[in-house]
């Protein structure tokens, strides 16, 4: 069954060339997607529309069987519990004047009157604060994490706390913009076995947005490549990556470097 499907996705600011142009692929239950390309072929883009952070200049994009572009916002509402973001930038996405316990805990707090109709009784605070604390030993921190600021750890570090924000809420599906390329290479790695790990354990719906072709082989199942806004292909990952037909795929593949051996 798809949780997401895209028909003739297409996104235009003010440039002659749309940033998205006519792009159509769905996404199963449980399966993780990969969207490969270079700067500026419209990953990011395509990851914000399905997000519902900006609208598609033409086409359809349905989450849950919810169409984006004319969803209530009653539907969005209850939409945005069922999808979370993790972004690129690890030190720009966690609020430096938060502690850590409160940043993980605020799509709780936010959503707690829906929640609370979920699990039948109120969700108090001492059951958030338990929440907050096995979500963190979940990314692989602990307790100690609680009060501390952004500013007091590192960038893996960071981006694990951003993980366990996108997970308060228990969502279907994580869109995960180049959620290492800011990061080095061993810790990357770490994180990248992270997600692996959790996707695993939850069943959970991932899309995930690459520059990297032995990244996206290694963590999805399915690979869509894009150029300049446009699906040039689309295939099983591992088959795709070893015998690609397209020259564009072939010349992504070619520069970018295999994994370290601790993956």
């Amino acid at each position: 069954m798809a949780l997401v499907e895209l028909e003739q996705v297409t996104k235009s600011f003010d440039s002659a060339r749309p940033a998205v142009d006519s792009v159509s692929f769905s996404v199963e239950e449980g399966e993780t997607l990969g969207i490969v390309g270079e700067s500026g072929s419209g990953k990011t883009t395509l990851a914000r529309m399905i997000l519902g952070l900006i609208p598609p200049t033409s086409g359809t994009i349905r989450v849950a069987d919810i169409d984006i572009a004319h969803a209530t916002s009653t539907e969005m509402r209850a939409l945005r519990r069922q999808m979370q973001p993790v972004f690129q930038d690890p030190y720009g996405a966690l609020d430096p004047r938060m502690k850590i316990g409160d940043i993980i805990a605020e799509p709780l707090v936010i959503h707690r009157e829906a929640i609370t109709q979920l699990i039948g009784g109120r969700l108090m605070r001492a059951d958030i604060r338990t929440r907050v604390t096995a979500l963190l030993v979940e990314v692989g921190l602990d307790s100690s994490a609680l009060n501390r600021y952004p500013h007091e750890f590192s960038g893996g570090q960071r981006q694990r706390i951003n993980i366990a924000r996108a997970l308060a809420l228990r969502p279907r599906l994580l869109v995960l913009d180049e959620p290492v390329s800011a990061l080095d290479v061993s810790v990357g790695a770490q994180v990248i076995n992270l997600l692996r790990v959790l996707q695993q354990q939850h069943n959970l719906t991932c899309i995930f947005i690459s520059h990297s072709m032995p990244l996206v082989r290694y963590l999805c199942s399915r690979v869509v490549v894009m150029r300049q806004g446009r699906v040039v292909e689309t295939g099983e990952a591992v088959a795709l990556c070893s015998a690609p037909k397209e020259e564009y795929t072939r010349q992504l593949i070619a520069a970018t470097p295999e994994l370290p051996a601790l993956i």
